[in-house]
């Protein structure tokens, strides 16, 4: 065999499948044929808004880093399809398409593309399914942005963390253990004290940006001023967020969705739901997120991250969102589903070690962060054993941290029954966190048996906390009435007296209801929360309908 040819990159994850001569030909009627050349470019990395490639002869390379320390991810050729989810959801390409081959391509702009799938969804299913099995992929190559800073430092980790979160394909570049970073530092320019620095896809280097910057540069939606009222407004972008997205755009609503850091919720940092009905494998969170994202979209909902909700108030027959950027959002109805963040471990030394090492996922991106450590996980629900599990995969040894005495108590079986019989996995019951040990990271835990009060070292080098959550109600000041724990009155028990009884999700206000976590008397499943937040847009549309607001082209759906 000829060693100079060059092999298409094969499809074992159907992330590259070949299109049907019937499918191409539909294309065809929309777009344009182009003849190649060696090394032309087709897409580029960092380009926005590209078009859509089908190749009908030759091969195609995608090339990270093009024009430095490049990287093929794969090649393809005839009858196979260029592009990644970023030219369904409008981000920055995260990689270059170079011509290897030169030989004939199909070109559609996007738009046409649309018009091509609306009319034949096999073929749309087909793009949207390899789409986000290369984004998947992409993400573990480590393709896209690239992070250069201090594990030490708090903002490099905020910036990992909402790349891994909002599914941005990156690069972690360490500057205590990669030689050549300081180098590339002082190409740069770049000083100590402006580190963390990332490197977008079309060349920018930000000094220790925002979340906002990052998620600029990179082409996710950002929040954007305006009058316009909206009939709906979400606060929250978890399982029921999403799900009230979908629900609403696909029935006319004007539906605009707000989440603080990414869409998915908590759900979005589990790395595998293995009892979401239709997914018999499992699907993380993450994957999860970014298919009802794509599906609300598509009805026309939109979708800013980051906003950050910072206050409520009735304003003229609506309600006003007040966002710490200085915005605001005016909807006719709202739905709250903020969720609920993970509480701390109340232990000395647990703020000074949680900038380094304590973390509330359990993603790929954690996962490679303590590859080979020893770890420790915390906690008896779901989210723990799911946690345990995945790091078992990546690291040495997994300590499973739990108060209680059996963990059927709070624990879905068939995850008791995995963690039972994974060798990596050690369970500890009836234990607790009373010490974190270490310099600059985290070393050991001392923890005790509360049975005998025994008290003991393991070794542990990340820590991962699933130990119950605290309500994100803290923006509503009071205009939303709360249990003493800050978790949302709803239906009944917001009533007040009198001859009527406001529906299951709707609050003490009219036209504001709570879905998820955030309300009191909630079940906290993904599966529940995706249903509570479908049944709020029922109650939307019935409340916009009985005092008359329905928009007409609502009104014609729904009607």
């Amino acid at each position: 065999m000829d060693v100079n040819v060059l092999l298409e990159t094969p499809d074992r994850y159907g992330a590259y499948p070949r299109l049907e001569d019937a499918q191409i030909q539909a294309l065809a009627a929309e777009g344009q044929r182009h003849r190649t050349q060696t090394a032309e470019v087709l897409i580029r990395e960092g380009e926005e808004n590209y078009d859509f490639f089908v190749v009908l002869a030759g091969k195609v390379a995608n090339v990270d880093g093009f024009g430095g320390d490049e990287r093929v991810i794969s090649v393809h050729g005839p009858k196979r399809f260029l592009g990644e989810l970023s030219l369904i959801t409008g981000q920055a390409a995260f990689f270059t398409s170079q011509v290897r081959e030169p030989g004939e391509v199909l070109r559609v702009p996007v738009d046409r593309l649309k018009a091509v799938v609306a009319r034949d969804s096999t073929l749309g299913d087909l793009i949207l399914k390899a789409y986000l099995s290369r984004r998947s992929l992409l993400i573990g190559r480590g393709a896209g942005l690239r992070i250069i800073g201090s594990c030490f430092s708090p903002d490099s980790r905020r910036l990992r963390e909402f790349a891994a979160r909002n599914r941005i394909p990156y690069q972690w570049v360490d500057l205590e253990k990669d030689q050549d970073a300081e180098t590339l530092l002082r190409e740069l320019h770049v000083r100590p004290e402006q580190t963390p620095v990332v490197i977008c896809p079309a060349g920018q280097v930000l000094r220790n940006p925002s979340n906002a910057e990052l998620a600029e540069a990179v082409g996710l939606p950002a929040p954007r001023p305006g009058v316009t009222v909206c009939d709906l407004a979400i606060v929250g972008a978890g399982p029921a967020g999403l799900a009230a997205a979908v629900y609403g755009a696909s029935e006319g609503l004007v539906t605009v969705a707000l989440d603080e850091f990414a869409t998915g919720g908590q759900a979005g940092r589990s790395s595998r739901i293995e009892n979401y009905p239709g997914f018999p494998a499992g699907i993380s969170g993450g994957e999860l997120a970014e298919r009802a994202v794509v599906q609300a979209e598509k009805f026309g909902a939109t979708f800013t991250v980051p906003a950050r909700a910072c206050g409520l108030q009735e304003r003229g027959g609506n309600y006003v969102i007040k966002l710490d950027n200085g915005g605001e959002v005016t909807a006719r109805t709202v739905l709250i589903a903020t969720g609920a963040r993970y509480r701390k471990l109340d232990v000395p030394r647990f703020e000074e070690f949680e900038a380094t090492s304590v973390y509330y996922a359990a993603t790929l991106s954690e996962a490679l962060f303590c590859r080979d450590d020893p770890v420790a996980v915390v906690g008896a629900g779901n989210s723990a054993g799911q946690a345990a599990l995945f790091l078992s995969k990546y690291t040495r040894v997994v300590h499973l941290l739990a108060r209680c005495k059996d963990l059927g108590e709070t624990m879905s079986r068939y995850l008791v029954d995995r963690i039972e019989t994974t060798p990596g996995v050690e369970t500890h019951l009836r234990t607790e966190v009373r010490e974190l040990l270490g310099g600059d990271t985290l070393e050991r835990l001392v923890v005790e048996d509360e049975h005998t009060g025994q008290r003991r070292e393991i070794p542990a080098r990340a820590l991962f906390v699933f130990i119950g959550a605290q309500p994100c109600t803290d923006w509503l000041t009071g205009q939303v009435t709360t249990d003493d724990d800050g978790f949302i009155l709803t239906g009944p028990d917001s009533d007040e007296p009198g001859p009527q009884r406001r529906p299951l999700l709707q609050t003490n206000l009219p036209g504001v209801f709570a879905a998820g976590d955030v309300r009191r008397g909630s079940i906290k499943r993904v599966t529940s929360a995706v249903g509570e937040g479908a049944t709020a847009v029922q109650l939307v549309w019935k409340y916009l309908q009985s005092t008359g607001r329905v928009a007409d082209d609502a009104a014609a759906t729904l009607g």
